[in-house]
C-alpha cells in the first residue's frame, strides 16, 4: 500500500500564511455590510498608494474599512500573535504545558491597573485614552517583576515550581484587590468586568502602531533564544549540563514575555486560552524546534483571534460578545481534548 506523502515544513508554513491572509481579508469584509475583497484591495491601495478610488465604491465603504474594520482586524491578529508567542515561550521556560503568561500575574496586574483608572474616574480625563493602557502595562510588568524578585529571594535557583507558585499567589492577591474595588464601586463593576473579558471594539490605529513594533521585536528576540528554548524543553538539569545560564535566560525571556503580553492586554483587555492552546497546535504540526514553532504560533494565534473577533461581532447583532467569552468557549474543550489525548499517549 502506497503511503500518502505528508506536506513538508515549508508547505505547511505556506498554508498557514495563506490562511492568515484569507482570515484578514474575510475579517475586514464580513459584517453588517459586506465589502468584497476587490473593493478592500482598491480602498487600501487608494489610501497607501494614492490610487484613485473606483466610482462604484461608496465613500462610506472607505471610511468603514480604513477607520473601523482594518485597524480592529489587524489589532486582533497582532494580539493573537503576541499571546501565542508568549505562551509558547512560557511553556518551554517553565516546562509546564499548562503554563501561560497570565499565570505569572500579567492579567491580574493589568486588570488591577485598569480597575484603578476606571474606579477613580481617570479614564474620563484628557489623558484617559493613554492612561488606562499605560497604567495597565505598568502594573502588569510590576507584577511579573515582583514574582521574579520573590522567587529569587525564596529560591536562589528560581526553580520553575517556585515561579509558578509565587505567580499564583500574587495573581490571587491582585484579583482580590480588584474584586474589592468593584464591590466598593458598583457603578463601575460592569465596566471592569467587560474589560476583564477583552474587546477590540472602538480600537483605533494608535493601538495597532503601539503593538506592532513590540510584537516584531519580541518575536525576533525569542528567535534569538530558540536554541536555549529547545534545550530547556528537556529539563533544567539537561540545560545546565549544556551550558545554559538558567537564571539569566529565564529572567530575560520572562521579562520579554511580560512586556509583549502586557502591551497587548493593556490595549484590549484580558483574553484567555489563546496562549494555552495555540502553542500546542503549533508543536503538533511542526515538532519541538522553536525556529518553526514560534512562527507557526504567530500565524495560528493571529488567525484564530481574527476569526474569534469576527464571531464576537456578528453572531448576535447589534450586540457584541466579549472576545474572552468566545475564546473560552472554543479553547476550554479543545484544551481538555489535548490534555486527555496526551494522557492516553503517555
Amino acid at each position: 500500500m502506497k503511503l500518502k506523502r505528508q506536506p513538508g515544513t515549508g508547505a505547511k508554513m505556506g498554508i498557514l500564511f495563506a490562511a492568515a491572509l484569507l482570515a484578514l481579508v474575510f475579517g475586514v469584509g464580513a459584517g453588517s455590510v459586506y465589502v468584497p475583497p476587490g473593493d478592500i484591495l482598491a480602498i487600501v491601495a487608494g489610501r497607501f498608494l494614492g490610487l484613485p478610488l473606483p466610482d462604484h465604491i461608496p465613500e462610506s465603504f472607505s471610511v468603514m474599512v480604513l477607520d473601523m474594520r482594518l485597524p480592529r482586524v489587524l489589532l486582533a491578529f497582532l494580539t493573537g500573535a503576541a499571546l501565542s508567542a508568549g505562551g509558547g515561550v512560557m511553556q518551554s521556560v517553565l516546562q509546564n504545558p499548562l503554563a501561560s503568561p497570565f499565570g505569572l500575574g500579567v492579567s491580574a496586574g493589568a486588570g488591577l491597573g485598569a480597575a484603578l483608572v476606571i474606579v477613580f474616574g481617570l479614564a474620563s480625563a484628557g489623558i484617559g485614552t493613554f492612561l488606562l493602557p499605560g497604567l495597565s502595562l505598568g502594573f502588569a510588568l510590576g507584577t511579573v517583576f515582583l514574582v521574579l524578585l520573590l522567587s529569587a529571594r525564596i529560591d536562589r535557583g528560581m526553580s520553575n515550581v517556585t515561579i509558578v507558585l509565587v505567580g499564583m499567589v500574587v495573581s490571587l492577591f491582585c484579583n482580590a484587590v480588584m474584586t474589592l474595588l468593584a464591590t466598593a464601586s458598583p457603578e463601575y463593576a460592569q465596566r471592569i468586568q467587560l474589560w476583564q473579558l477583552g474587546s477590540f471594539s472602538m480600537r483605533e490605529w494608535s493601538a495597532v502602531w503601539a503593538l506592532l513594533p513590540v510584537t516584531v521585536v519580541a518575536f525576533l528576540y525569542f528567535l534569538r533564544y530558540a536554541g536555549e528554548l529547545d534545550v530547556m524543553t528537556f529539563g533544567e538539569e539537561q540545560a545546565v549540563a549544556m551550558g545554559v545560564d538558567l537564571r539569566r535566560v529565564k529572567g530575560r525571556l520572562l521579562a520579554a514575555v511580560a512586556v509583549l503580553v502586557g502591551v497587548a492586554v493593556a490595549f484590549v483587555g484580558i483574553i484567555g486560552f489563546v496562549d494555552l492552546i495555540i502553542p500546542h497546535i503549533a508543536r503538533r504540526l511542526f515538532g519541538a524546534s522553536h525556529r518553526r514553532v514560534l512562527p507557526a504560533s504567530v500565524l495560528l494565534g493571529g488567525t484564530f483571534l481574527v476569526l474569534c473577533d469576527l464571531a464576537a461581532r456578528t453572531l448576535t447583532p447589534p450586540h457584541e460578545i466579549p472576545i474572552g467569552s468566545i475564546t473560552a468557549l472554543l479553547g476550554a474543550p479543545f484544551f481538555l481534548y489535548l490534555f486527555f489525548a496526551g494522557r492516553r499517549e503517555a
